[in-house]
């Protein structure tokens, strides 16, 4: 679902240039057809349209959280705010089509009707051509705004029919003193949630936080302990992490933070600029290891496997290359 309760652009972290230009656009009543907003997932994107929904029907004009309309909003429940997300797999025909038949009616309450289409890059080619066809035929009373995180997946057409609002990575000092404030981590963990979490405020406030802080321990020191005389250990291992291929991706970004902290600790490089700074002593242990060769051959055995799995190649056997690499 799209978004979150009592949600303001103030109350949104970062994102202040993309904030500036939807408030005048507002306020100038020069709102676009169509907005596309696009990057990581997890840095604000659907509260942003949330946000941008509740100031266009806010009966003051400014998305106050206490009139009818904002109460709406954030309920999820009104008449004029459409909410449009995979079915399964993709968005179908069928949803675009039932759209269509709403967004044909007037608005019920609000000067018009908006749509949000959470994972646009979901869109099946049959839905994508239908939603093409309202975009290059707009209702003036509608407003649609697409998010994704793979824009590259949406026809040119589309992208082109959009106003397009980039958003990035939260930097990383901002988003640490706000995970700090929030859930009362200490500095060494706001600093590990932060830099792990890629810049992600759902991703580290959701169920990436215990895996991020404790179980990344335990992973580590079963990789480390990896030798290439032992691969009954090695199979083992690649079995457990094809079963959880929930957490695969993350145990993949975790191993790569890892070879960059030995990369950069071997180069001499300031304590801050690492990730893992809780593990400075296994940090120091393992680089002592290592030379940059060796580094960079596992750091590009890591992003070999993260490749394979994205090209949907045997995840199990996969893993298995890899932490042969790593093994080495």
């Amino acid at each position: 679902m799209v978004g979150d309760r009592v949600m303001t652009f103030a109350r949104i972290l970062g994102h202040e240039r993309q904030k500036d230009i939807l408030r005048r656009a507002v306020q100038t009543d020069r709102l676009a057809q169509a907005y596309l907003f696009e990057g990581p997932e997890g840095v604000g994107k659907g509260l942003m349209a949330q946000a941008l929904a509740r100031m266009v029907f806010c009966s003051e004009g400014d998305g106050c959280g206490d009139c009818p309309a904002c109460r709406k909003v954030d309920h999820h429940n009104h008449p004029d705010l459409h909410l449009l997300e995979a079915d399964g797999k993709f968005i179908k025909i069928e949803q675009v089509r039932e759209l269509q038949r709403e967004i044909s009616l007037r608005p019920l309450e609000a000067p018009r009707k908006i749509t949000l289409i959470s994972g646009a890059e979901k869109l099946n080619q049959a839905a994508s051509n239908a939603l093409l066809k309202t975009l290059e035929e707009p209702n003036g009373a509608a407003l649609f705004i697409l998010l994704t995180h793979q824009p590259e997946r949406l026809l040119p057409t589309i992208r082109s029919r959009c106003q397009r609002l980039q958003f990035g990575h939260l930097p990383l000092e901002q988003l640490k003193g706000s995970l700090t404030e929030k859930l009362g981590l200490d500095d060494t963990e706001g600093h590990l949630l932060a830099t792990l979490a890629e810049g992600s405020f759902k991703k580290a406030l959701g169920r990436d936080r215990e895996f991020f802080i404790e179980q990344r321990r335990e992973l580590l020191k079963k990789v480390t302990a990896l030798s290439p005389g032992s691969v009954l250990p090695l199979f083992e291992l690649a079995k457990q992490l094809h079963e959880d291929k929930e957490n695969l991706p993350d145990v993949l970004e975790l191993l790569l933070a890892f070879y960059r902290d030995l990369l950069l600790f071997v180069h001499a490089r300031p304590e801050q600029e690492l990730v893992n700074i809780d593990l400075m002593e296994k940090i120091r242990r393992e680089a002592g290891r290592h030379n940059v060769t060796v580094l960079l051959r596992k750091l590009e055995a890591v992003i070999q496997c993260r490749r394979h799995l994205e090209r949907n190649v045997n995840s199990q056997l996969a893993v298995e290359v890899m932490l042969m690499h790593l093994a080495a």
